[in-house]
């Protein structure tokens, strides 16, 4: 990293040091027993350096030695599992992974760690991966952070895929910051769409600065390349009939699975339905003026099948529980139909709901962002249209209902 050092630190006589000391507008240059240091406070101007050089020089960044990427080779995904029942994102992940790794000729790899896993891995070849690497160990049967980061480690060591791909869930956000610090890598975090050069570098997109613009990071002088991906995001592959791959089982000394994380005892949770899970949404915006008035959008998600989602500004209010708020800093949903209501559309909220199979918008401003992603735009208050939408549901159910 650049910086501003200090060329020699003989004893400085008081009355030079005060002249030095007023030359930094930051007040980052200190004088402590006789001699100069410079504080965090430094912006490197360089003011210093031209007015004083026999005291102060400019460091430039050391330039990073580049590694050899042809060494590291492959697109690997993290098997996320609860004993063994594999979660969605990895099958996601599988999907984007075939993408990316067919780009630029690489093969695509999973790593499944657990216990008594053997038979499931089969499932993930249907799923287009080539390979899967297979840790089946007593000591990984529940996951706790240092034996499953060790297994990752040992993993990456001996194979030195050049992608690692991470379901963003809670599992998945302590595991990976982990890994990727051991081998002093980057890791992009929540990232909502990946693309890859010929010459594998990952590109890792993100929304930054509020969602105002759409961050491309890269780590080209490091490797593996680690991004996390929230589930929903992308799409998995039509499951093949066939099983095309292997399913290489591996071994790590068992001394490294060691834990001071103890489990006493697993209880289950109660199971809760998700609006991740809901193939209908009807979601709540800024446009809802009272909270008494999100029954008219509860009663529609009810006349549909489907649930209640809202946007930040009511989760703020208190009207709404987090658990439905959809976007960045919410749940990232992919329904085949959602209606927003009164929802603007900020970068951050069409982020976590954009992938949707039919989006219909209703809002007054014909210039709402919503709109922009929008299979149906309807320009209008939805104290009128949403209630008229109830009715005719409600006639229509009439009408189903076989006479007697």
């Amino acid at each position: 990293m650049a910086k501003i050092e200090i060329i020699q630190n003989q004893k400085i006589e008081p009355h030079e040091a005060q002249e030095i000391l007023k030359i930094c507008p930051f007040g980052a240059i200190e004088w402590k027993d006789g001699k100069l240091d410079i504080n965090s406070g430094c912006k490197m101007c360089k003011l210093c350096t031209k007015q004083k050089p026999q005291y102060f020089q400019f460091v430039e960044d050391e330039v990073k030695k580049e590694i050899d990427k042809s060494l590291w080779k492959g697109v690997v995904v993290y098997v996320e599992h609860t004993y063994g029942d594999i979660h969605p994102v990895t099958f996601e992940l599988l999907g984007k992974a075939r993408e990316l790794a067919d780009k630029i000729g690489h093969e695509v790899i999973a790593l499944f760690a657990g216990y008594q896993i053997q038979e499931k891995a089969e499932e993930l070849l249907h799923y287009g991966a080539d390979k899967v690497f297979v840790y089946d160990e007593e000591a990984l049967k529940d996951f706790r952070i240092e034996p499953y980061t060790a297994v990752f480690e040992d993993f990456i060591n001996k194979q030195k895929p050049s992608v690692v791909l991470v379901g963003g869930t809670t599992i998945g956000r302590s595991l990976a910051p982990r890994v990727a610090a051991r081998f002093k890598t980057g890791l992009t975090a929540d990232c909502t769409s990946l693309e890859i050069e010929e010459n594998t570098d990952l590109s890792q997109i993100r929304p930054a600065f509020g969602g105002n613009i759409m961050a491309h990071i890269k780590t080209p002088n490091s490797r593996p390349q680690f991004a996390t991906v929230r589930y929903k995001i992308f799409s998995s592959l039509e499951r093949a009939e066939e099983a095309k791959g292997e399913i290489i089982p591996c071994q790590i000394d068992r001394e490294r699975l060691k834990s001071n994380i103890k489990v006493l005892d697993i209880k289950e949770k109660e199971k809760a339905k998700y609006i991740e899970d809901a193939e209908v949404l009807v979601v709540a915006g800024r446009g809802v003026q009272k909270e008494e008035d999100l029954a008219m959008i509860e009663e529609l998600a009810n006349l549909l099948g489907g649930m209640v989602a809202s946007t930040r500004p009511l989760i703020e209010a208190g009207w709404t529980d987090p658990k439905v708020q959809i976007g960045l800093s919410g749940r990232t949903v992919k329904p085949k139909l959602i209606i927003t209501c009164g929802v603007s559309g900020s970068v951050q909220f069409r982020a976590g709901m954009q992938n949707s199979e039919t989006i219909i918008a209703i809002n007054t401003d014909p210039n709402a962002p919503i709109f922009d992603v929008a299979n149906y735009s309807v320009i209008g208050d939805i104290y009128e249209i949403v209630p008229k939408l109830i009715d005719q549901l409600r006639q229509k159910k009439i009408e189903e209902v076989p006479a007697i």
